[in-house]
């Protein structure tokens, strides 16, 4: 990876445990980090975004390589992991920490939101109406370390084997299938 033109992408698509495990498996992606974004305290933890009283969303911010892995196909990825149709939840995992949410940067990067958001409800892949929420970037604050690799350290976890294993089977097939995976 070229480290002098990495980029960096910011988005919520429910339970960061689930989509940081995805992103760090793609070809081109540097790092994906779980954490915090939208809100309106500093430095918040875990049990204050999870009362919804911060404002913060659970993120992943991933680190990339444009040369290897687009924008594109990074939304086209965020798209396929969480439904964009559920308001502030995702399947049980309820509360507006869980929502659909892209964090741009500048117009460009906005426009590129747009245009992929419009691209995946033309798909179909999910039916009713979009609710993502296309916000601009301020700021993001890392999880706690034990949020970091979370289901690569806890697959056992109940909550990991029932709905965060399966969803990252689902993935590996689909874009293993595409040719997308890093080896590692």
């Amino acid at each position: 990876m070229d480290n002098n033109n990495l980029e960096q992408i910011t988005f919520g698509g429910g339970c960061f445990w689930c989509v940081e495990s995805c992103f760090n498996m793609l070809n081109g992606v540097q790092s994906a980090i779980s954490g915090y974004s939208g809100g309106h305290k500093d430095n918040p933890t875990y049990e204050e975004v999870c009362t919804g009283e911060t404002g913060h969303a659970e993120v992943v911010q991933i680190t990339f390589d444009p040369k290897i892995i687009s924008y594109a196909q990074l939304m086209d990825v965020f798209f396929f992991l969480h439904d964009p149709t559920q308001l502030n939840r995702q399947g049980n995992d309820i509360g507006t920490q869980y929502r659909s949410v892209i964090y741009y940067k500048d117009g460009a990067e906005k426009a590129k939101a747009e245009e992929a958001l419009k691209k995946s409800e033309k798909s179909g892949k999910w039916p009713g109406k979009y609710v993502t929420e296309i916000t601009q970037f301020e700021k993001f604050w890392p999880a706690e370390q034990y949020h970091q690799g979370y289901y690569n350290e806890n697959p056992t976890q109940p909550y990991c084997s029932a709905v965060v294993g399966p969803k990252i089977q689902k993935f590996k097939k689909h874009f293993g299938e595409l040719g997308m995976l890093n080896e590692a």
